[in-house]
């Protein structure tokens, strides 16, 4: 899943990339409104955390443009000001959640969870497709009844597969799937051998190689 932070703390954005990142979270940290309107031009972000006090605006003033503007990236506003009254305005001008400093990396990842749960039109964590069912918390993987014992890096890859079951997923965004535990990059050709390990133990069916674009997972369901 990728995510915006728009956040001008230096200590406060480092500490959410690498708590986020080692939740499973793939972050891009920017500190000022104008980055992050230029980046979001040419990106798909699963989430922006947007924080209120910037040195080039105010962040609330930049959530009403995005969604004047038809942008409807779920927002989770994090910031220091506790009063109801910026609450209400930040929901009013289109946020999902809101969360106050100093927070808990824990709280912050879960309720991510949940405004992507929402925005996916799911009520719980629990992935199901074609047979295969994924409690992504729990960190176990069942094949029918039978349980099956991944290694991280497949397991990312195929939970990667069970959020988008039918659609294709480029090369790079299976590749950012991979990228955990604060790595920052992972070799081109080890998707391949994912993806072939995970073939192996799904059946070769399930995931099709769609040439020229990426890969889709196949259900049955």
């Amino acid at each position: 899943m990728r995510i915006l932070l728009l956040e001008d703390d230096g200590l406060l954005g480092e500490c959410a990339r690498v708590g986020l990142a080692q939740r499973d979270f793939f972050v891009e940290w920017v500190t000022q409104i104008r980055l992050a309107r230029r980046i979001m031009d040419g990106g798909d972000y699963s989430c922006l955390l947007l924080d209120l006090c910037l040195p080039d605006g105010d962040g609330l003033q930049f959530l009403r443009e995005l969604r004047e503007a038809g942008n409807d990236v779920p927002v989770i506003i994090i910031t220091a000001r506790y009063e109801v009254e910026e609450r209400i305005r930040g929901l009013e001008y289109g946020a999902d959640d809101y969360l106050t400093k100093p927070y808990s990396l824990d709280e912050l990842a879960a309720r991510l969870r949940a405004v992507l749960r929402r925005r996916d039109g799911r009520a719980s964590n629990i992935l199901v497709c074609g047979g295969i069912r994924m409690d992504p918390l729990a960190m176990t993987v069942q094949a029918g009844e039978e349980p099956l014992d991944l290694p991280p890096m497949e397991f990312r890859l195929l939970r990667a597969f069970l959020q988008q079951p039918g659609k294709i997923q480029t090369r790079e965004a299976l590749l950012q799937a991979l990228r955990g535990d604060g790595v920052e990059d992972v070799a081109s050709n080890l998707l391949d051998v994912h993806i072939h390990n995970l073939r192996k133990k799904l059946g070769s069916e399930r995931i099709k190689t769609v040439r020229g674009l990426g890969y889709i997972f196949i259900g049955d369901d």
